[in-house]
């Protein structure tokens, strides 16, 4: 198996426990944007360590970085922000399988950006699984208590929110594997390190900054749940530098596809830990988007 897709499928593991984590905060004492707050402040620390000790044990020099890094870094940073603080407010309105799954049009979005900006030619085959996730995230458009039109449907709140998210991990995906690209490192791992510790740090210090000056009670509020966010922060940290791994050997939209696994592992979580309902649409919506992923594999 390529080491890009045993990154992904490991970044779907910590992405689906960190977003359970995510959820419990959110649903407490956290705001929004605190909970998302929390993830990039005990993540910081997580990853400056693991960079420190993966330079220490292999005993590698630090590559040279160009400037479009910085760029790309920003781009891709502050993408992540908006469509984590999306998702989070997605989980408020609606369960937590199907928040997953509004977020994973975040396929469809990367392919297209990633043509746009760095010129990645999807394949037809590609395509035509993209096309099929489309239809996946079209069954689950569908929000209880709203009646009418397609169109009206598709304007509610929580599938706004889902496909906003999307659309800005899509922004931090194609951002992150254009500034891994800008590291003088042949070591994929060594690449992906210096893309999280200076993106990480950067969005920590760049939401501190903006609570303190919208909502400063939520920095303390964030300290006082250290105890359930230092997890968020760990778990965060690994399943970035698995994403960032991923995005420095293949193209950012093949490894989203790849990661819908967590589609079922979200499911599960659903199901098994937060003792929600998943009706017979929703599950068919997964499905099928479980089978676009199948496609984009073979094809990638």
């Amino acid at each position: 198996m390529e080491l890009w897709i045993i990154a992904t499928l490991s970044a779907a593991v910590f992405q689906t426990v960190r977003f359970m984590l995510q959820k419990v905060l959110a649903g407490g004492r956290l705001s929004a944007t605190g909970s998302t707050f929390a993830r990039f402040a005990y993540a910081a620390p997580a990853a400056a360590v693991l960079l420190l000790g993966y330079v220490w044990i292999t005993q590698a020099a630090l590559p040279s970085i160009t400037p479009d890094f910085w760029v790309w870094a920003i781009f891709g940073g502050l993408g992540q922000i908006l469509a984590t603080v999306l998702v989070v407010l997605a989980f408020r309105e609606r369960n937590f399988a199907v928040g997953i799954t509004l977020k994973k049009t975040e396929v469809i979005q990367t392919a297209l950006l990633g043509l746009i900006l760095l010129g990645e030619v999807i394949s037809l085959p590609g395509w035509i699984g993209i096309g099929i996730g489309l239809i996946g995230v079209l069954l689950l458009s569908r929000t209880p208590g709203i009646d009418g039109a397609l169109w009206t449907q598709l304007r509610s709140r929580v599938v706004l929110l889902g496909v906003g998210s999307g659309f800005f991990f899509a922004v931090a995906g194609v951002g992150y594997r254009a500034a891994t690209l800008q590291v003088g490192s042949d070591d994929p791992v060594l690449r992906a390190l210096i893309g999280l510790v200076f993106v990480t740090i950067g969005q920590a210090l760049g939401m501190a900054a903006w609570l303190r000056w919208r909502a400063p009670g939520e920095i303390t509020r964030v300290w006082q749940a250290r105890r359930t966010a230092v997890w968020l922060g760990l778990t965060s940290a690994f399943g970035t530098m698995s994403w960032f791994t991923a995005f420095t050997l293949q193209t950012a939209a093949y490894v989203y596809a790849v990661g819908q696994v967590e589609l079922v592992l979200s499911l599960a979580a659903s199901v098994l830990w937060f003792k929600e309902k998943v009706t017979a649409r929703e599950v068919a919506g997964i499905a099928v988007l479980t089978v676009s992923v199948v496609i984009l594999v073979l094809v990638a």
